[in-house]
């Protein structure tokens, strides 16, 4: 079920989408998190993928959030969150406004879990 988004928030996906790379580069992960949720919190109720893959970046963001503040547990909430990642990623498709945008963010997420590999060995090939 794919629902295009609003011309306003299609118009916001691309700046939003840059901000977020541009924060995953500086560990800014909980600040990335909030710039998508921005975008995907008035599309959070359907079941469209765009919505579906927003969530999915927005707990990879979480989850390198729990792994750099070291809390007792946050390797095991990292991997339930990046799971969700996992589910979400492959939702991209050409169909999609800036595609482009999600597919250097989802590569950028597999970066950031491959330099955590002690946390995400059980689910990085």
């Amino acid at each position: 079920m794919e629902m295009a988004p609003k011309e306003e928030e299609n118009e916001a996906l691309g700046p939003t989408l840059i901000a977020y790379l541009g924060m995953l580069d500086r560990g800014e992960y909980f600040e990335a998190h909030e710039v998508l949720e921005g975008i995907w919190y008035p599309m959070r109720k359907s079941r469209d993928d765009l919505a579906n893959l927003l969530r999915g970046l927005i707990n990879a963001a979480v989850a390198f959030e729990h792994l750099k503040r070291d809390k007792p547990g946050a390797q095991e909430r990292a991997r339930k969150v990046m799971r969700s990642f996992d589910r979400y990623a492959p939702l991209c498709s050409a169909l999609m406004p800036e595609t482009a945008l999600f597919v250097r963010a989802c590569k950028k997420v597999d970066l950031l879990k491959e330099k955590q590999r002690e946390t995400f060995d059980v689910l990085v090939p």
